[in-house]
């Protein structure tokens, strides 16, 4: 039986970061230039929970500290937390997050939209309050008198994976398998209305958050990638929750709920002939073109380590591929149907229809990116992906983050020019549809989140790229983490190397930029 909303109206107040700690290399108020840049540089069309005036002041005391010699990086770093912060709104059943800045018609109540739910989810797991997190993801399953809301399953959903992964950040057992009750029912209504005779899930392309895309179309019930490897992923979560409340059984049956997916994504929808996973249409056929969601199956860590599959990441360098100037594409652009469905470059404006069919977007960049680090960690042996190719692709991420000249973040943009085709409309600024702040951490600077008491870093920097970063005052498992590479100890006077704190004791150190992992309690 469900339980009753657990909101108060104490959440109604801005909540205050609790005191776990201070940054100990970097100090928080060097950076309040960049706040103050971004308030500047337009008004403030729309304020909810946290205006700009207040951004500072909320985002000192809830975010990690970022510094690196290479500017954009760190300007990128602070606009996107600057960014995510406005979606922060304060309703009578406590805080949500928010997708557009202005109403959708689609939006459940409080302007909520479901397809960025584990996105927020990933990205706001770092704020040191929990409670704006929290607040969120119950108000989506139990904002309607105690049941969930209506438009909760309008787009695929991979919730219950990330929140999995926000448990490996702060280990609030409670919260996780509080939810548990929700995740099952979720699951089970997912498993009743897409699930195909064969085990595999089905998606139109418009609920999978992608519109019209190549594969598919609005009305195509296909076996597509990323509904099955959340599926799987979301199974892995509900037995991990399962196992922390003690429910043995109910453990056993998500975990093989979970092995029959791998096994049938494994075997249906990898395709040979084009090294890559692959959508399998209505009538059992594949599509014949790659697409950015066959690197779902990594984003959730489902894939076996057999070197066939490695073949798949060789596309996101190719620029017959996904790669292209600013940035990766959401299909191949070898493909001839390649930027058909939407607008082409000749008719960039209104009339531009938000399609799938290979413009970029950063939802399927994060994802991707996500994916790759996920890749390059599991099999650190493999040759098909370097840290300098993930740092160029990164890097092409944060300068096509740009528009008319300042910081911007919106839905999707031209792969050539770089024009954000809704730029000039309001409902496009400020997209929250995508993570920045965690590739920083996750990716780059290296944290991998586990739920085991051992402390894994690995950043993903290419040897001579930078002479130093720093990832400070990040919450970590009820401490304080400080991550810092100084490549001749000069810039931060704690020695050469790669370093990583726990509460400002130094427990791992190489030489060099390296996989380090210590045992954090």
């Amino acid at each position: 039986m469900r339980t009753a909303p657990l909101f108060t109206a104490a959440l109604l107040l801005v909540a205050s970061a609790p005191a776990l700690g201070q940054p100990r290399l970097l100090q928080a108020d060097d950076f309040k230039h960049h706040i103050d840049y971004f308030n500047r540089m337009e008004d403030e069309h729309a304020a909810q929970a946290i205006p700009n005036a207040q951004a500072w002041e909320f985002l000192r005391g809830n975010i990690p500290l970022f510094a690196c010699p290479q500017d954009n990086f760190e300007e990128m770093y602070y606009f996107r937390w600057w960014s995510v912060r406005k979606h922060l709104r304060a309703t009578p059943q406590g805080y949500t997050v928010t997708e557009f800045l202005v109403p959708r018609s689609y939006a459940d109540k409080y302007n909520m939209i479901s397809s960025g739910l584990g996105h927020h989810i990933f990205e706001l797991r770092w704020l040191h309050d929990s409670a704006y997190l929290n607040s969120y993801v119950r108000l989506w399953y139990r904002g309607s008198e105690g049941q969930p809301l209506k438009r909760l399953r309008a787009f695929s959903s991979w919730t219950a994976y990330a929140l999995l992964q926000r448990y490996c950040v702060n280990l609030d057992a409670a919260y996780l398998t509080g939810l548990l009750p929700d995740l099952r029912a979720e699951y089970a209504a997912w498993e009743q209305e897409r699930r195909r005779p064969d085990g595999l899930f089905w998606q139109y392309d418009v609920r999978d958050a992608m519109e019209e895309t190549i594969s598919g179309g609005r009305r195509e019930k296909n076996a597509r990638p990323s509904i099955s490897s959340y599926m799987y992923a979301n199974a892995v979560a509900i037995a991990q929750a399962a196992r922390l409340a003690g429910h043995a059984a109910l453990a056993d049956t998500f975990a093989a709920k979970a092995d029959t997916l791998k096994a049938l994504v494994e075997q249906k929808l990898w395709s040979e002939p084009l090294s890559f996973f692959e959508t399998l249409k209505q009538a059992d056929t594949f599509a014949h073109v790659r697409e950015a969601i066959g690197y779902m199956p990594w984003y959730v860590g489902m894939v076996s380590d057999a070197p066939r599959y490695n073949e798949a990441w060789r596309q996101a360098l190719d620029e017959g591929g996904f790669l292209a100037p600013f940035g990766l594409t959401t299909a191949e652009r070898r493909h001839p149907l390649f930027r058909a469905h939407g607008c082409c470059r000749e008719q960039l404006g209104s009339c531009c229809k938000c399609e799938w069919d290979g413009a970029i977007w950063p939802f399927a960049t994060a994802q991707t990116l996500t994916g790759m680090a996920s890749f390059m960690n599991s099999q650190p042996q493999q040759q098909v992906v370097s840290d300098s190719a993930y740092f160029a692709l990164l890097e092409r991420y944060v300068e096509a983050q740009h528009h008319r000249g300042r910081p911007y973040i919106g839905e999707y943009q031209d792969e050539v020019t770089g024009y954000w085709l809704k730029g000039d409309q309001e409902r496009s600024r400020y997209y929250n549809h995508s993570t920045f702040a965690d590739l920083i951490i996750t990716g780059l600077a290296g944290l991998r989140p586990r739920p085991d008491s051992l402390l894994e870093v690995r950043p993903l920097l290419p040897r001579g790229r930078w002479p130093w970063f720093c990832l400070d005052n990040l919450r970590y498992h009820g401490k304080t983490l400080t991550i810092f590479w100084d490549e001749t100890g000069e810039k931060f006077k704690r020695g050469k190397g790669l370093h990583v704190l726990v509460d400002g004791r130094e427990v791992a150190h190489a030489e060099g930029i390296a996989r380090v992992v210590a045992r954090l309690r």
